[in-house]
């Protein structure tokens, strides 16, 4: 998985809008959706801007597997 499908990962899991994230990174929602897409690349303090926003830690995005596990961990505490 891409670093921006799993941020997309992330953010949906938490209920996180791309309005806000946009926000948080200094983007309108039409750049946000270029990120998210692929289409745009992150930088590490655009990352690093949104691992604080989203309350994780930024290596996350950089491995798959940190990625779901967060994942998993969200789903048993709203279970």
């Amino acid at each position: 998985m891409a670093v921006h499908d799993n941020v997309e990962k992330i953010r949906k899991a938490k209920g996180v809008t791309k309005s806000f994230l946009a926000g948080k990174i200094g983007l309108s929602l039409q750049g946000y959706r270029h990120v998210a897409n692929g289409c745009t690349r992150l930088d590490v303090e655009r990352l690093k801007v949104m691992a604080m926003a989203l309350g994780v830690d930024g290596a996350i995005f950089l491995d798959d597997k940190l990625t779901q596990s967060v994942i998993n961990d969200l789903g048993k505490t709203t279970a």
